[in-house]
Formats: structure tokens, sequence, C-alpha cells
């Protein structure tokens, strides 16, 4: 074996056994989402900022990927990167469920989707959906340039199949699509229904 080989094999071997080793999540601290979208798939790695002999150490939780739908091929860079939020909350829910965390994001569309004045239909249903981690999710920008350990994963995501765990069914709903919602009680039109049906609210006071 030549000396090339010998030093590829120990620099493999010393990437299974070290860092990033996953984290066990401490839930006295503020978890970190960091998520990426492009027109190959979404990305998204899950960290938690831990201190150790009174240093702070960041490290992952998990990791998840997988490429885009032939539906999800059409939306803009700004619908992809709140289409990617959507999937990341989804699937990472059990984490998330009650924690106080952060999305790091080099979308800017991201940032402002939880208070959109006039968001278009479908980006109105992800914005509703959103809303139970209100309180507990604060959404940061960061440039792209710097925005580099979720890259990888969405330019190289994992097939959207079975058999990865962040796979989504090409015939099922989502939770987060709250069809229903929409086109059942809202129409058309969720804004102006919505602002009629409140309007018609009388408040008695005693």
């Amino acid at each position: 074996m030549t000396q090339k080989r010998i030093q590829a094999y120990e620099k493999f071997k010393y990437a299974l056994t070290n860092e990033p080793l996953l984290l066990i999540p401490d839930w006295k601290f503020p978890l970190k989402l960091y998520i990426d979208a492009c027109g190959k798939g979404l990305g998204a790695a899950l960290h938690q900022a831990q201190i150790v002999n009174d240093k702070t150490y960041e490290r992952p939780i998990c990791f998840i990927s997988r490429k885009i739908k032939h539906t999800e091929a059409r939306y803009g860079a700004s619908q992809m990167g709140c289409r990617c939020i959507l999937w990341s909350l989804e699937k990472l829910h059990y984490y998330l469920d009650g924690s106080v965390f952060e999305v790091i994001t080099d979308c800017n569309a991201v940032k402002s989707l939880l208070n959109m004045k006039t968001p278009h239909r479908h980006m109105l249903r992800w914005q509703i959906s959103i809303q139970e981690y209100r309180g507990n999710v604060t959404i940061v920008h960061k440039a792209g340039n710097i925005h580099k350990n979720t890259d990888g994963l969405s330019r190289w995501a994992l097939p959207n199949t079975p058999y990865n765990a962040a796979y989504v069914p090409k015939s099922a709903e989502s939770k987060f699509q709250l069809k229903e919602l929409t086109s059942q009680m809202w129409g058309q039109n969720p804004l102006r229904k919505l602002e009629k049906a409140t309007s018609q609210i009388r408040i008695d006071i005693f």
C-alpha cells in the first residue's frame, strides 16, 4: 500500500471517530436550525451550543436532506426557502416542539414569513402553519457566502424515497398545507373572508 493511500485511510478513520459526532440534545439550552434550499434539494442541520468545562461548544444533533419534488421545481428562490423551513419543522418536530430555537437561513423571505402582511395563497398556508412556534422561534438571516454547513446538504441531497428519514410522499398532503382550511372554509380569498368574519363578531361587556 502506498504512503498516499495510508494517509487517506488515516484521514478517513479520523473523520469517522472525531467531530462532528452527533450530540444528544440538552433541553436546558436553545437549539439552532440551519436550513438551505436550492434547485436540487432541501437541507437542514440541527445544532446546539452546550457548555463543557466553562467553554461553549456548538455541535450537530442531526442532518436531514431530500431532493425536491417535481411540483416544487416550479418554485422561485423565496418560495423554495419558505418550503424548506416548513419541511424541516415537520421532520424535526419532536426536537423543536416546546423548545426555544433559532432558524438560520440565507433567504430573506424566510425571515419575513412569520409577519408577512399580504402573502400569496399558499404562502398564507405556510404562515399559518408555523404560528404554533411563535414565541419560541427566532429567524435570523445569514449571508450565503458564510452559510456553508447546509449548502452541501441541499446540493447533494438524498433521494426522496422511503429509505430516507426526511422522505415526503408525492401524493401525501403535509399537515402544514392545511388544504381544507383554505379551500373549504375560507375559499379563494382567505384574507377577505377572515376580515369579513371578524367584522361580524360582537363582544358584549357586562
